[in-house]
């Protein structure tokens, strides 16, 4: 299964950072591929994506979330992928984000892109749309509209 790691530097505190991860319907703004995500439940989305003009749609469950550390999640059908983004304060200012995706590519496209690190590529694109849209943003704005809830990883969890 092909993973996926990136860390970006945003120049905003690490409040308003993760609060506008924890915006997720907001994805569509920076992540290519995403055509909407709509939060059923504090930890269930329901994801739409278009990969090589193939729309799909399934659903993941936010398997450990805790306010300005960490989001973590898995797809519960269709997809096949895990992840967490962790936050971390650098100074006042200044937040590092780091991502680790696992996914299994779905048929042969997405194999010969997982192949050619094209899949690498676009969350690098998507890191620096997402520091462009947080610096862009205000820090209270952001923190505020941001969930701030916690989710404990069950004892028994597999995934990420």
């Amino acid at each position: 299964m092909p993973q996926i790691t990136d860390s970006i530097d945003v120049e905003a505190p690490i409040s308003a950072v993760y609060g506008l991860w924890t915006q997720f319907e907001r994805f569509p703004e920076f992540m290519g591929g995403v055509e909407s995500i709509t939060q059923q439940s504090d930890d269930r989305l329901h994801w739409v994506v278009s990969v090589a003009g193939v729309e799909r749609e399934f659903d993941a469950e936010i398997t450990e979330q805790h306010p300005d550390e960490r989001v973590a999640w898995r797809s519960v059908d269709g997809e096949t992928h895990a992840g967490v983004v962790t936050f971390h304060r650098l100074d006042d200012a200044t937040t590092r984000v780091n991502v680790q995706i696992d996914w299994k590519p779905q048929g042969v496209v997405e194999a010969a892109g997982a192949l050619l690190q094209i899949d690498d590529a676009q969350v690098g694109k998507d890191l620096k749309r997402f520091k462009e849209l947080a610096e862009g943003v205000s820090p209270t704005q952001a923190a505020d509209a941001g969930w701030d809830g916690d989710i404990e990883r069950p004892a028994d969890a597999t995934g990420r």
